[in-house]
């Protein structure tokens, strides 16, 4: 197993948790057990912010050009007052789904690749950032499905009422995207889906261990206190990073052919340009504040919730 460390989350449940009675390694299943319960405890508690920062960013598809883009707080209470509360949890059972697929692979990977790599060379800031890197790679991949789902379901309560796909859940969703457009429409976002995922896995490792190691100087207590100061910190920086290749993946999920049959947004950096050009370059940005909290309140909630689940399997172990 890799040497406990302080670079990445995981790790440093590790090393808080590894005091007293030496223990085996932790087996596999439970690894990829707790990432995917840990993932899906987290994302409830975040899912109408995801909600609110998908439907910012393509909000700009149905205005004319140059309209100013409202605030959160304003956009947030507009939603609310129009909808309801409860309205913001629309495609929370596409989100569970992601989190089932996208978490429990991308955090078990990790794991999995960090200590077959650990057998070879010892393991340092490259060696996890290579890990994270092509964990989110693979969970993209394998999650994809699941997060064009959730980004239809999120958004369609904002749509016009002809343009309204009213799935009446996650497998209606999954059931009528497979009958009117082939099972092809389930991997639109693809591409960006998965560079997003490269990124956050990369800078994660990197930005987490520097907040870390700079709010520990700071007399910042170990525990809960330095994991969110760290993880919120760390989610600013990836969150500002991965927010054009989001909002290309985003219109890429959600588009319908237009006239002619064909698909306005056809690859990331295609849709990034198109987007930057006809709507202006912070308009990649849009939805931004929501999308932060999602990002770093996600990595707060599930680490957390991945640590106490953990301790628990420990307890029942008897140690």
């Amino acid at each position: 197993s890799c040497p406990a460390c302080s670079c990445c989350p995981i790790c440093t449940m590790a090393t808080n948790a590894s005091a007293g009675k030496q223990r085996p390694p932790l087996p596999s299943s439970i690894t990829f057990a707790t990432s995917g319960l840990g993932g899906i405890l987290g994302w409830v508690m975040v899912h109408p912010f995801n909600t609110l920062a998908i439907r910012m960013n393509l909000d700009n598809m149905r205005k004319p050009a140059g309209t100013p883009s409202p605030s959160f707080v304003a956009y947030s209470r507009g939603a609310i007052q129009e909808n309801g509360m409860m309205a913001l949890y629309d495609g929370l059972g596409a989100g569970i789904w992601r989190q089932l697929f996208y978490a429990t692979s991308r955090y078990g990977l990790y794991e999995t690749y960090r200590d077959l790599l650990a057998q070879y060379r010892p393991m340092d800031f490259v060696g996890r950032s290579a890990c994270a890197v092509a964990a989110g790679a693979c969970a993209a991949v394998i999650s994809c499905p699941a997060e064009v789902s959730l980004v239809r379901m999120s958004n369609d309560a904002t749509l016009p009422e002809s343009q309204r796909r009213n799935y009446k859940g996650v497998l209606d969703c999954a059931q009528t995207i497979m009958k009117t457009e082939g099972f092809g429409a389930f991997y639109r976002g693809c591409t960006p889906f998965v560079i997003r995922a490269m990124m956050v896995g990369g800078t994660q490792v990197a930005t987490y261990d520097q907040f870390r190691t700079v709010f520990s100087g700071l007399g910042v207590p170990d525990g809960v206190p330095i994991t969110f100061c760290s993880a919120m910190s760390a989610g600013l920086v990836y969150a500002t990073a991965t927010m054009p290749v989001e909002s290309a993946k985003n219109r890429m999920a959600s588009q319908r052919p237009g006239a002619d049959g064909k698909l306005k947004y056809t690859g990331t950096f295609q849709s990034i340009g198109k987007i930057a050009s006809e709507e202006g370059v912070l308009s990649l940005w849009n939805g931004f504040t929501p999308y932060y909290i999602r990002c770093g309140g996600h990595t707060v909630a599930m680490f957390i919730a991945i640590e106490q689940l953990r301790k628990a399997y420990w307890v029942s172990q008897g140690y």
